[in-house]
This record gives C-alpha cells, structure tokens and sequence, in this order.
C-alpha cells in the first residue's frame, strides 16, 4: 500500500483534485476488477475509452483516479489525477508502487514480426546456462528462473508487467529477456519499463488488421527504440530493409548484425541439415543444433546481445553451441520409414517462405515436401493470399487448413489463401478446413524419407473456434497419427 502522493512522485503535469496523501491499495485498469482502495487509470482504447467506467470504479470502492480528462462531478474523499497521457503516467505510477524494483533487473526487449520468441528464449537459456536466476516474458509463457507462469499476451498489460518484474525482482532475478510486441508499444503496456537494451529482428507483413498501414507498423516498433534511455543499447538486423529506421532517432548506442553486408557482429552458415548448422560469427565458430538462415540470425542477434552484456568472455561461444530449440520453433519430429516432420510458428508469410527455403535448401530432390498450413481467423486478410502462394510454390504438396477461426468461416478462409495460388500449382494444394484430419492427410501422403511441414500453431495448445479454446497440439496429433501407422 502506498499514498498517492508517493506513486505520483515527480510525474510531470499531474494535476491533484482531492486528497493527495489518500492511501492506495492497488493499481486497476479493468474496470471489472477494481476493488476498495484501488487506483483505477482511465485508459484510451481502441475500442473504449476508460473514462466511462469512473463513477462504477467509485462506486466499487476506488480511492483514486487517473484520468485525462477531469470528470463534471468529483466525489468527496477521492482523488482525481489529471495527466496528458495516462497510460505513460501509468508507467512511472506502477515503478513507484512496486518500489521501483525493476530498476534492479537487466532488462532486454526483443521487438519484430519473426524471431521474437526465439532471441527471448534463447537469451534467457543462455544467461541461465552462465549462473543468473532469469526472467523470461513471451509468448509461450513467462517465467522466473524454472518456476512457469502461463502466458495470455505476448507482451502483458502495464500493471501486470509491473507486477511480473517486481517478482523477478523478489526471487532475485539478475535479468529479464522480453518479447515486446508492437500492439504493445502502441498500447503503451511498457510504459516506465527500464530497459537495458532493445533487440530489433525483423519487420515484415503481419498484424495490418490492427495498424491498418505497414507504415504504421514500422512506426509502433521504432518507437520502442525511440523511447530507450541514452543509458541503453540497441541491436539491430542490418540485412532488413528497415533495419537502420529503427535507429535514427534512438539515445540508446547502436550496434548492427547482419549477414550479407559488413557489421558489427556478423554470421555465416557454413554447413547445415536437419540436426544443425555450423556457424562462423565474427571471428568463432560453433555448432548449433538450430536450423536455417533464420536461426542464423536470432543466434547472432543472441550473441551481439550476450557480448554487449558480459563484454564477450572466452565461454559465450562454447555456452553458444549448448543452447537448444525453442518450443514451437523448427521442431523436428521423426516419424516412421523416415519421415520428417517439422512444427513451426510460421504465420506470416516472411516466416513461412523461410521455413520452406530452409528445408528446400537441406531436402534432396527425390524428397518430397508436403506442407500444412492454415491462416488465423479475424486477423489480418490480406496476408492469407501470400500464405497460399508461398505454400503451393515451395512445396511439392499444401494442404490449406484452419489454423484458430475464431469467429470467421474457415471454408472462406482457405478460398481466400487459394485465391492467391498460381495457376500453375493449383494442382499441389487440397483443402481440407479440419486440421486434424489434414495433418493425418499428410502423414498418409508421405512416403518413405519424405518431409512434413506443419505450419502456423506451433507451440499453441488449443484450437480458437467461435471463442471457445478446444484443446489441440500439432505434436500430439502427429505423434498420434505415427504410431498409428507404424
């Protein structure tokens, strides 16, 4: 519990109506969940706006409101926060409540459309594997040091981040890896976040149902790095077209990786197939049981990062070769008379055209590659064309499946990815809107040494359909389906 007047602090332009030593008991942005002595903030949306949820906050019992706009009737006994931006006051509210304990904590946040998830992940093996109790935000689950804690949101909302990193804090966490997504960014859930360092992987077509332009989209994530302290540091992929926009207004020093031109840290794949890739990165090498040219470069983005931080001791590259994969990401399944199946996240059409590259570039020519893929449901549309495309030109075989409907038709969603499939291919793709059934449908095409790829899910566990989660793992039903066929 803390007063109002200590979590305020020195927030610039806040203005206090009502009793500023008021006690605080907690920090609310759903209205739903606002109970006696809370601070509710009222918060902008893309939907609604939080200002119409005051007088029920008062009614369950608020102490104290942060608002951009003071509301006609005021309550005795309460006390109204008036700010320019409240989600940004927010930020610095939810430091002072938890007793700024984040400013504890090495903070990392890893921003792109691909590879998020995996520099996260393996940022947080890595400096688990040196001796630091770590945190980890993602999209498959947050963690402090082996304890999991089940993950809604890519990157949570701002009190409850807050709330995480005070934990981390607690346990005694020396460093947290975080995935920060651009509805994130854009949402302001990371504000008053003290990041230590920002990672830029890739930006390409995703999320336009949201941002309605890709300008848009690139702006959400170079604010992220527009907003790092002088302090801070940024890394960013050279080889991406945007790369260098993200560091044109940052205070943060800027250091590239790339593969395809001189940078700071750079990588070259020297060899690889289906159990790894041997990997020349400045002036090492070392084996790494990942695969691809995409993992060729969250493995350098990992490596710049780890440098930066520990100045590059004689053990990073050893340590480097011991991490492993990440759930969900190029998981390799063996199957019988050996076949190959591959799970992976691949939901964006940049993501699923190197995934297919990368087993075309390992498959030889009498393999063939069998593809299972679906786009999601109320999500961006004018992806699902490119998807379709990609699937029945890099493959021998595509399946077009649902992948999470959510309230959409799945018969139309697979007419809209055939819409986009060449002439020449349309023979390659069958469509079956199951994808339990078109997973099974695979593994019966498939013929001896033959490649399975099943795209889109890849660690999810559930299927969204007409909003109810209904329980479904690529891995399961493919190991399911092998064993029946052995």
């Amino acid at each position: 519990m803390k007063s109002l007047k200590q979590l305020i602090g020195t927030l610039d332009s806040a203005q206090v109506f009502g009793p500023a030593e008021i006690a605080v008991t907690g920090l609310q942005i759903d209205s739903r969940a606002v109970s006696i002595g809370n601070l509710y903030a009222a918060m902008r949306g893309t939907t609604v706006d939080g200002h119409t949820f005051i007088d029920g906050c008062l009614d369950a019992g608020a102490s104290a409101i942060l608002c951009e706009v003071l509301p006609a009737s005021l309550r005795d006994g309460v006390a109204y926060v008036v700010v320019d931006n409240a989600a940004k006051a927010l930020g610095e509210i939810c430091l002072n409540f938890y007793d700024r304990k984040a400013e504890s904590i090495t903070i990392v946040g890893t921003t792109g459309t691909n590879g998020k998830t995996s520099v996260s992940t393996l940022l947080f093996d890595l400096f688990t594997l040196r001796g630091h109790l770590c945190g980890l935000v993602s999209t498959v689950e947050n963690r402090i040091g082996t304890t999991i804690i089940p993950s809604t949101h890519t990157t949570p909302n701002i009190v409850a981040l807050h709330g995480l990193l005070a934990q981390m804090a607690d346990a005694g966490c020396s460093h947290c890896f975080m995935e920060v997504s651009s509805h994130a960014v854009d949402q302001r859930r990371i504000a008053g976040v003290p990041f230590t360092a920002g990672v830029f992987t890739n930006i390409t077509h995703d999320h336009l149902d949201y941002h309605k332009t890709f300008d848009n989209y690139i702006k959400a994530k170079k604010q992220f790095f527009d907003e790092l302290p002088a302090g801070a540091f940024a890394v960013t992929n050279k080889d991406d077209r945007n790369g260098m926009v993200m560091l044109q207004n940052t205070k943060a020093m800027r250091y590239t990786y790339a593969m395809k031109q001189p940078a700071d840290f750079t990588v070259r794949v020297s060899e690889h197939d289906f159990t790894g890739m041997q990997l020349q990165l400045n002036q090492t090498e070392f084996w790494s049981p990942l695969i691809g040219g995409f993992n060729a470069y969250n493995l350098c983005a990992v490596y710049a990062t780890a440098f930066l931080l520990t100045e590059g001791d004689a053990e990073l590259p050893i340590q480097m070769s011991a991490l492993g994969k990440v759930n969900g990401r190029f998981e390799v399944l063996r199957g019988p008379n050996r076949i190959t199946a591959i799970v992976d996240y691949a939901h964006t059409p940049d993501a699923l055209k190197n995934v297919l590259q990368t087993i075309n570039d390992i498959r030889k020519n009498s393999v063939n590659l069998i593809t299972v893929v679906g786009c999601g449901g109320n999500r961006d549309q004018t992806k699902r064309p490119e998807m379709g495309k990609l699937a029945a030109e890099l493959s021998n075989r595509a399946i077009l499946t649902s992948d999470n409907p959510r309230f959409e038709d799945p018969q139309l969603i697979l007419e809209q990815m055939e819409a986009g499939v060449e002439p020449q291919n349309y023979k390659r793709i069958v469509k079956i809107v199951d994808r339990k059934e078109a997973i099974k449908t695979a593994v019966l095409m498939a013929q001896t040494g033959d490649i399975i790829l099943v795209a889109g899910k890849g660690h999810e566990t559930y299927q969204d359909i007409q909003g109810v989660k209904h329980p479904f793992d690529d891995k399961i039903i493919l190991s399911e389906t092998f064993t029946l066929i052995e």
